[in-house]
């Protein structure tokens, strides 16, 4: 398989993801939608919609590799499961109906208060 520029970019933005979504236990979102944005050229929408088909296998990998390592607390999944499952179909059908300028709206305000609640 040759790789092209658009490929050795997509694997650097796939690389850059996993790697913040495993060290942080999360936030690849944070990364992959800005990526795909601004250095693949996806639309706002396109961009936030692709960024769960992403995570989805990012997060499995993180997951066992923390179950192996002990980090892990039955208590906290099953609700937190069921809260991201609501959360999610709330946010997929709202991401439907908003217009693309409120959904980078959203997306900023929440960089910008995980931005300030990680300096203090």
């Amino acid at each position: 398989m040759k790789m092209n520029k658009s490929s050795l970019k997509r694997v650097f933005a796939g690389l850059l993801t996993g790697i913040v979504n495993g060290l942080f236990g999360g936030g690849g979102g944070m990364v992959v939608v800005p990526l795909m944005k601004n250095m693949l050229g996806y639309e706002e929408k396109y961009a936030h919609a692709t960024a769960i088909l992403v995570i989805a296998p990012v997060c499995a990998a993180s997951l066992v590799t923390y179950i192996v390592n002990g980090y892990f607390s039955a208590e906290v999944i099953l609700p937190a499961a069921i809260g991201s499952v609501a959360g999610g179909l709330v946010g997929a059908e709202l991401l439907d109906k908003l217009p693309e300028f409120w959904v980078n709206a959203v997306f900023l305000a929440v960089m910008l208060a995980a931005g300030i609640r990680m300096l203090f």
